[in-house]
């Protein structure tokens, strides 16, 4: 067997390292550091309004006339949604920085940051659900999506299904689809660092 340029196994290094943190840290950063308020509603959509808990006000009720704060339900799930990514965004970066610095690697901070923006991006598109749901429907998911949902009982007694949270297809593509974008931002992240002009 041949061995491989001192470059080419540097690179393979990097890049088997960046792509287990991204990965490893997807599930931590979505269920341990994620806020749950943030989980629940970053998938709000519509113009309607609603209660700080993602609860729609009565068709009746008057917005200005509310004795709460209430949000027009786009501006509550974009901001749930920023709030998740920036997080995730933090922790992913710190991890990598971390990782690499203490395996001897000094990765320019230029391509950690191309490589987490590539992330949280993506990241905060597919969490909007709205685009993830049109992608499935492109690509004949739409099924699988609607026969895999979850139900849920609230504290009285009450039964709904949800198309999205654990448990459901929706969460298993959104996961599946957020690895798969991981594989691009660490490709990316080690051309950047490993370029001859890029490299320290």
């Amino acid at each position: 067997m041949t061995a491989l340029p001192p470059r080419a196994t540097d690179r393979l290094a990097l890049f088997a390292t960046l792509l287990s943190v991204f990965d490893a840290l997807h599930p931590l950063c979505d269920h341990w550091v994620q806020d749950g308020d943030d989980a629940r509603l970053k998938g709000l959509h519509g113009d309607h309004y609603v209660y700080a808990n993602g609860t729609p006000l009565p068709d009746s009720a008057d917005p200005i006339e509310a004795d709460v704060p209430v949000y027009r339900a786009s501006i509550l799930g974009r901001a749930a949604a920023r709030r998740h990514v920036t997080s995730y965004t933090a922790v992913q970066l710190a991890t990598a920085i971390t990782v690499t610095r203490v395996l001897g690697h000094r990765v320019p901070l230029r391509a950690l940051l191309a490589g987490a923006a590539v992330n949280g991006i993506t990241h905060a598109v597919i969490d909007r659900r709205e685009p993830l749901l049109k992608l499935a429907d492109r690509l004949g998911k739409r099924g699988y999506i609607d026969h895999c949902t979850a139900t849920r009982v609230n504290d009285k007694g009450e039964i709904t299904t949800e198309l999205s949270g654990p448990g459901t297809a929706l969460m298993e593509l959104d996961s599946a689809l957020h690895r798969a974008i991981g594989i691009g931002a660490a490709a990316l992240t080690t051309w950047l660092a490993t370029r001859k002009r890029g490299r320290r």
